[in-house]
């Protein structure tokens, strides 16, 4: 998680910030982002868990099994991802490994965030092709994972290279 230097020059962008408090900092701020992700992606997996025991479950299309097995398994991966920065942190507590651990969590984060848009899609998909038709489905499902991949990555990216 590279910084702009701060106003005094600091690579930090914190006057005075060591490199230890720095990645102190930085964990603790991509922790509380991760913290809204998080409770997203538990909210869809939870409701992913309980599809296959619904009544009408039994009526889906074979294409339909596979959009929810896509669902499923991303949500689930995008909670793996999600909640591994926190497992990881316990583990190497007080062993001077912050820095690397605060640059893969973001490795982590932006996997999970990947995984969750690709939950999303499916999910979306397989619901507006149950309830409504399929190529209502196909469009909502490209306007979703293009809205995603815009506002998550892309805006982003492309705003950071103009920032140099």
């Amino acid at each position: 998680m590279e910084e702009p230097p701060g106003m005094d020059g600091s690579p930090s962008g914190v006057p005075g910030e060591s490199p230890a408090a720095r990645a102190d900092r930085n964990f603790v701020e991509l922790l509380q982002g991760l913290r809204v992700a998080v409770t997203g992606v538990q909210v869809l997996f939870a409701f992913l868990l309980t599809v296959p025991f619904s009544p009408g479950f039994e009526e889906v299309t074979d294409a339909q099994r596979t959009m929810y097995y896509v669902a499923l398994v991303s949500a689930a991966i995008a909670s793996i991802f999600f909640i591994a920065p926190a497992a990881q942190h316990r583990i190497l507590f007080r062993q001077g490994l912050k820095e690397p651990l605060v640059h893969r969590s973001n490795r982590y984060a932006m996997l999970g965030t990947l995984a969750l848009a690709v939950s999303i899609t499916s999910a979306t998909l397989l619901v507006v092709d149950y309830i409504f038709r399929w190529d209502l489905a196909l469009a909502s499902a490209i306007a979703l994972a293009g809205m995603a991949l815009w506002m998550w990555f892309l805006g982003p990216m492309l705003y950071r290279s103009r920032k140099g």
